[in-house]
C-alpha cells in the first residue's frame, strides 16, 4: 500500500535556515497524526512542502507515491494565519463557493451541482445553518467549522490542518477536534493536524509525529512522547509527567508547551 506522505532522507531549508534535516518516514492512509513541537520547529513548513510549495533541498518528499505539486485537489489545506474582516457580510455559501472555482471579488455563480456538494460538506461538519449568515454574525468556533468544510470541498484524501486550534476555547477545540475525526474517518481522509498541545489531541490521533531541533520522530504517543526522545527534539532537559489522563512536558518546572506558545497567541471566544 502506497503511504499517503513519505519523507526519504529529506532536508528542508527556508530563508537560509534548515528546519528538516535528513528526515524519514512514512504516513500511511487513513491515519489521523498530530503534528507536534516547539516553536519554529517547522510544522506550518512542512505542512507547505507537502503542498509542493517549498520543494526540498535534500532528499525527496512524496505526496500518494509521486512529488507534490501546487493546486493538488486531493489536498484540503486550513492554513494558520487566518484573517476575516468583523463587518464582512458575505455568506457562508458564498464564501465556499468563491473558493471552489477562483473567484476573488464578488458572489460566485454556483451551478446546482455546486450548492449541493457545498451543503453536502456543511452538513457533515455540523454547520448546515451556516450556509445562510454572514461571516460577521458567527462565532470564532463557527467561522472555524465554515474554514473546515471550505478545505473540505471537493472530497481530497489528505488534510492539512496547521494549527487551527489557535483562536477557540477549550470547549469548540473539543467540538473541532470531534468533528474533524468523525469527518475524516467516515470519508477515509488522512489526516495531519498540527497543535501546540498533545493533551487537546490525545483521544483522537492515530500517531503523533515531533519535530524539533531539525529533526522528526513519527510513532506511537508512548513510543515518541518520552524523555529521551523530546530532550533531543527539544535541545533541553524534558521530563514527560503523566497524570490523571494528561500528559506534561516540563522543563526545569514549566510546562513548555504552553510557555512556548502562550506569549503570541491569544484566546478568543
Amino acid at each position: 500500500m502506497t503511504a499517503v506522505v513519505a519523507l526519504d532522507h529529506t532536508t528542508i531549508k527556508i530563508g537560509g535556515r534548515t528546519v528538516l534535516t535528513d528526515a524519514s518516514f512514512a504516513v500511511e492512509p487513513g491515519e489521523f497524526i498530530g503534528v507536534l513541537g516547539p516553536n519554529g520547529a517547522g510544522k506550518t513548513t512542512l505542512m507547505r512542502s507537502i503542498l509542493g510549495l517549498l520543494p526540498p533541498s535534500g532528499g525527496s518528499i512524496k505526496v500518494f507515491g509521486r512529488t507534490p505539486e501546487c493546486g493538488d485537489r486531493s489536498i484540503g489545506y486550513l492554513p494558520q494565519l487566518r484573517t476575516v474582516l468583523p463587518d464582512l457580510r458575505v455568506r457562508g455559501l458564498d464564501f465556499i463557493g468563491a473558493s471552489l472555482h477562483g473567484e476573488r471579488w464578488g458572489v460566485p455563480r454556483l451551478s446546482h451541482q455546486d450548492r449541493h456538494m457545498i451543503e453536502d460538506t456543511l452538513d457533515a461538519v455540523g454547520a448546515h445553518e451556516l450556509a445562510t449568515r454572514p461571516l460577521s454574525q458567527m462565532s470564532g468556533g463557527e467561522r472555524q467549522r465554515l474554514l473546515l468544510a471550505q478545505a473540505l470541498i471537493g472530497n481530497p484524501k489528505l488534510l492539512l490542518l496547521d494549527e487551527p486550534l489557535i483562536s477557540l476555547d477549550a470547549r469548540h477545540q473539543e467540538v473541532a477536534i470531534n468533528v474533524v475525526k468523525k469527518v475524516c474517518r467516515d470519508r477515509g481522509i488522512t489526516v495531519l493536524f498540527s497543535a501546540h498541545e498533545l493533551n487537546q489531541l490525545l483521544g483522537a490521533i492515530d500517531r503523533v509525529l515531533y519535530l524539533g531541533n531539525g529533526q522528526a520522530v513519527l510513532g506511537s504517543v508512548d513510543e515518541v512522547v518520552t524523555a529521551p526522545v523530546l530532550s533531543r527534539l527539544y535541545g533541553a532537559e524534558i521530563e514527560v509527567v503523566r497524570a490523571s489522563g494528561h500528559i506534561f512536558v516540563m522543563s526545569h518546572g514549566s510546562d513548555v508547551e504552553r510557555t512556548d506558545h502562550g506569549h503570541d497567541h491569544g484566546h478568543q471566544h
